[in-house]
């Protein structure tokens, strides 16, 4: 990560901890061309802001990197205040966020399967006194203690399996109409675009994850054609892997989906960094080879923007839009009706068999 990236990504842990609640007092950096075993920043940075924190009212540090046990309980030994990571308050917001059932069981299974990444290494030291072939009290002890959580663990995945089967048999069954799902860079635009394409009114809100609950809204393209329209969690640097486990029925939406919008700030200075991550997740949980409509959005004056026109040139086959002003939503229509038309079975169906097919089904 070069010192642009560094900045950038300093500057979207400052969003996440406000959204979680915290207010950003001061920052350090630390450029290494490795992080250090021991406290992730080494015992030189460590002593500096352990400095720094003595002329602050800070009750928390959090670290722009994902810690391990050690790093976190020895960094919370040397500073004496609460250690977070970057994972753990991103964790923090989606427990504020999920509304719906299936969105509260995805948080808690990934706050569950972070805490069991996390045992005390303190305890651990002090308890574990068996050799490497005979066990400890120690040893007994951690893995009693374990035993609640990963049978509780074990009981989330088996309610996501079961809820995910069920999503699986409804598009398999009784789905009629192409599935367009919304895709990107978390606080892009997306649900204001389902907003204004599906003229109904869901959250909008100016904060990172403002959406953990999928929804989904009918759309009229014109053309005698309709489609369902889903939102869904946005991505972001350094998305935890175990959330992206844990979210897997929430992403899962965009392996079954005909279509991807993917959804980038094109008036972000990291707009480039944030294509990138859209791509790198996608391609992480399956769906590279879905097909997909680029959306540069937030081009709130049109072409005359200075950044599209920038932006034109890198990518020319992506589409300038603005969920604000309504801009390009009638081209960005147009598009989706031209690329169902040649990757979606069930509108290359003849005609007869397609409206058969729909009498048939009902929507929920």
């Amino acid at each position: 990560m070069d010192r642009v990236e560094a900045a950038d990504s300093l500057h979207e842990l400052e969003r996440l901890a406000e959204t979680a609640g915290f207010k950003a007092v001061s920052s350090l950096v630390q450029y290494r061309d490795k992080p250090d075993g021991g406290t992730m920043a080494g015992s030189g940075k460590v002593t500096e802001l352990k400095a720094t924190l003595g002329h602050l009212d800070a009750a928390s540090v959090i670290v722009d990197n994902e810690l391990n046990a050690i790093q976190a309980h020895n960094l919370w030994k040397a500073l004496d205040v609460r250690i977070y990571d970057r994972t753990e308050i991103i964790l923090e917001i989606f427990a504020r966020r999920a509304r719906s059932a299936e969105a509260k069981l995805q948080v808690e299974l990934a706050r569950l399967q972070f805490q069991l990444q996390r045992i005390p290494v303190r305890e651990a030291q002090q308890r574990f006194t068996g050799s490497a072939n005979v066990r400890g009290p120690g040893e007994s002890h951690l893995q009693r203690r374990n035993v609640p959580l990963r049978r509780r663990i074990a009981q989330l995945n088996k309610k996501m399996q079961a809820i995910q089967s069920r999503q699986v048999t409804y598009d398999t069954d009784r789905r009629k109409w192409p599935i367009v799902s919304l895709v990107g860079y978390t606080n892009a635009g997306k649900s204001t675009l389902l907003n204004v394409m599906s003229d109904c009114d869901v959250l909008v809100d100016d904060m990172l994850f403002a959406t953990l609950d999928t929804k989904t809204r009918i759309v009229w393209l014109g053309q005698g054609k309709e489609i369902l329209l889903t939102d869904t969690v946005g991505f972001i640097r350094n998305l935890p892997h175990g959330l992206i486990a844990s979210f897997k029925s929430t992403l899962d939406i965009a392996l079954r989906a005909d279509l991807l919008l993917v959804v980038v700030d094109a008036s972000h200075a990291a707009v480039d960094d944030q294509i990138d991550i859209c791509r790198q997740t996608l391609s992480e949980i399956g769906a590279k080879d879905v097909p997909y409509l680029l959306l540069l959005n937030k081009c709130d004056n049109g072409p005359t923007s200075s950044f599209y026109k920038n932006l034109s040139l890198r990518y020319p086959n992506a589409i300038p839009i603005s969920a604000k002003s309504g801009y390009g939503i009638d081209d960005l229509k147009n598009a989706i009706v031209r690329k169902l038309e040649q990757h979606c079975e069930l509108w290359r169906l003849p005609p007869s068999i397609a409206v058969g097919k729909q009498d048939n089904q009902e929507y929920e």
